[in-house]
C-alpha cells in the first residue's frame, strides 16, 4: 500500500478524504470528537511538509443539501483542535477561490460530500465525474478514512484513481493492525463480539473461527445462540432466521477446539427503560415476558477471567444497552478487563469505541481503537475493501 513516502508533497494541493460521520445532539453540536481527533496526525504531516490541505468528509445520509447536516460545526471543532482556522467551503465540489486563497500549511474543508448525489451513486461514471472535478485543483490524493473505505464512493475510490494516491497515517495504520489479526495475531487469541444482531456478524464469526482461541458473545446477539441451544429468551431480541446458522457454529467450534462462551446468566428487566425493574437470571430461566439487556455477574466474571489470560484481544459490540447505567455492568466489564490486559488489545470501532469513552474508560489503556465499525467488520470477515484496494499497486 501507497504511503505518504510515496507523494511529491512540498507545494502540493492535498485532497485528504476523512471520516468526520461525528454525532451531533439536538442543537447541531458533536458529541463525540473521536474521528476528528484520529485525522490530526496526517493533517499535521501534510502542514508541515508544505502542502495544502483540502479535506473532504461526509455526515450522515442526507438526500440533497439538508442543513442540520452540514460540516460546518466540524470545520469550527477542528479549526480548535489544530489551533489555526481551518476554511470552509459551502460547495462540496470545492470552491476554486477558498481553494486558491490556501497558503502552504493551510487547511481548508469542504461541505458534505453526499450533498452531491454522485458522491454515493451506484454508476461508475457518476461518481467518475465528481472525481474529475475535485481533481482540477488538486495534485494528489490522501485516503485517511478508514470507516468510508469499505464503499465505493466517489471520494474514496474514483478519485484516488485520477491522481498520484497514498493512504494518511490513520489508514495505514488501521490497515497493519487489522491484518496483524486476520494472519498474525499471538495467541492465546481472544474475539468478543456483542451488538444487538446476529446477522450482522455472521461473516466475522465464520472468518474468525479457524483462526481464534477463545469467542467470547454477548449482547442481543446471544439470545440467538440460546434459542439454538433450545432455550427460551423471552421478550429480547433474537433473529430465529439465523438459528440454523448458528448451530452450524456451535458445531464448528466444537470441531476446531475453539472455546465459544456464552453468557451463563443476564440481567433482565420487564420493559426497555432506564428505570426498568430488573433481575438477575440464569440463562436457562429467562422469564416469559422479560427481556436480556445485559451480560449478568457471572458473566462478566468468566469472560474478564479469559481476556485477562490473552495475548491478542480484539472486541466489536457491546454487552448490553450501554447507553443505559442499570444494564452498562456488562459492557463495562469487558472495557475493563482489556484496559488491564498485557496483552495487543483492539477495539473495534463503532459502538463499542463510543461505549469505552461514555464509560469513562482510559482510552490510553488499549493499543488501539478503530475509528471505522463496519471497515473493521469487513476487513476481520477477509473482504477486500475498495477504498484499500485502490492504494495498492501502480
Amino acid at each position: 500500500m501507497r504511503t505518504l513516502a510515496d507523494l511529491v508533497l512540498p507545494g502540493s494541493t492535498v485532497a485528504l478524504r476523512c471520516d468526520f460521520n461525528v454525532p451531533l445532539d439536538p442543537q447541531g453540536e458533536i458529541t463525540d470528537d473521536l474521528r476528528i481527533a484520529g485525522a490530526l496526525p496526517t493533517i499535521r504531516a501534510l502542514q508541515q511538509a508544505g502542502s495544502r490541505v483540502v479535506i473532504l468528509a461526509h455526515l450522515g445520509r442526507p438526500k440533497g443539501e439538508v442543513s442540520s447536516l452540514s460540516l460546518a460545526p466540524v470545520a469550527r471543532r477542528l479549526s480548535e483542535l489544530l489551533g489555526s482556522t481551518v476554511a470552509f467551503s459551502t460547495n462540496p465540489s470545492g470552491d476554486q477561490r477558498v481553494i486558491d486563497s490556501l497558503k502552504l500549511g493551510e487547511v481548508a474543508l469542504l461541505e458534505n460530500t453526499r450533498f452531491d448525489p454522485r458522491e454515493t451513486s451506484k454508476d461508475p461514471s457518476e461518481r467518475a465525474e465528481l472525481a474529475a472535478i475535485w481533481a482540477k485543483w488538486a495534485d494528489a490524493f490522501v485516503s485517511d478514512g478508514f470507516g468510508v473505505v469499505h464503499r465505493e464512493q466517489a471520494s474514496v475510490t474514483e478519485f484516488a484513481n485520477m491522481l498520484p494516491s497514498a493512504a494518511g497515517l490513520l489508514v495505514a495504520r488501521e490497515s497493519e493492525v487489522f491484518a496483524r489479526l486476520l494472519e498474525g495475531a499471538e495467541r492465546p487469541y481472544t474475539v468478543i463480539l456483542g451488538g444487538s444482531k446476529v446477522g450482522d456478524k455472521l461473516g466475522v464469526i465464520e472468518s474468525l473461527l479457524p483462526k481464534v482461541d477463545s469467542l467470547l458473545i454477548g449482547g442481543g446477539m446471544a439470545y440467538t445462540f440460546l434459542l439454538a441451544m433450545g432455550l427460551e429468551v423471552g421478550d429480547s431480541i433474537s433473529q430465529p432466521d439465523f438459528v440454523d446458522t448458528v448451530k452450524g457454529f456451535l458445531t464448528k467450534a466444537e470441531e476446531l477446539g475453539v472455546n465459544l462462551m456464552l453468557p451463563v446468566d443476564f440481567v433482565v428487566a420487564d420493559r426497555f427503560a432506564p428505570d426498568a425493574t430488573t433481575q438477575i437470571v440464569e440463562r436457562s430461566n429467562i422469564p416469559a415476558h422479560s427481556m436480556g439487556l445485559d451480560i449478568g455477574p457471572r458473566t462478566r466474571e468468566l469472560y474478564s477471567k479469559v481476556i485477562a489470560k490473552s495475548a491478542t484481544v480484539v472486541w466489536n459490540g457491546p454487552m448490553g444497552v450501554f447507553e443505559m447505567p442499570a444494564f452498562a455492568g456488562g459492557t463495562l466489564a469487558v472495557a475493563q478487563a482489556m484496559a488491564a490486559c498485557p496483552g495487543f488489545t483492539v477495539i473495534g470501532g463503532g459502538d463499542s469505541a463510543a461505549a469505552v469513552r461514555i464509560l469513562d474508560v482510559n482510552e490510553q489503556a488499549f493499543d488501539h481503537i478503530s475509528t471505522g465499525g463496519g471497515a473493521s467488520l469487513e476487513f476481520l470477515e477477509g473482504k477486500e475493501l475498495p477504498g484499500l484496494t485502490v492504494l495498492k499497486g501502480k
